[in-house]
């Protein structure tokens, strides 16, 4: 129980500091991309893709 909740955490924080990665490295300029737009979109992506790969492990 106590692993699967690490997972979860560590899926959800690396992909929220990947989401904040992209949003910086690549971002959008014109504000017009819907997912890197503003960092809370591209941390908040970021955290549910890192959520649903430590669900899929």
């Amino acid at each position: 129980m106590k692993a699967t909740a690490i997972r979860l955490a560590l899926g959800l924080v690396v992909g929220g500091l990947l989401g904040y990665g992209w949003y910086r490295l690549v971002g959008c300029s014109t504000g017009a991309c819907p997912l890197t737009a503003t960092p809370l979109r591209g941390i908040s992506y970021g955290a549910f893709m890192g959520l649903i790969w430590a669900l899929a492990r």
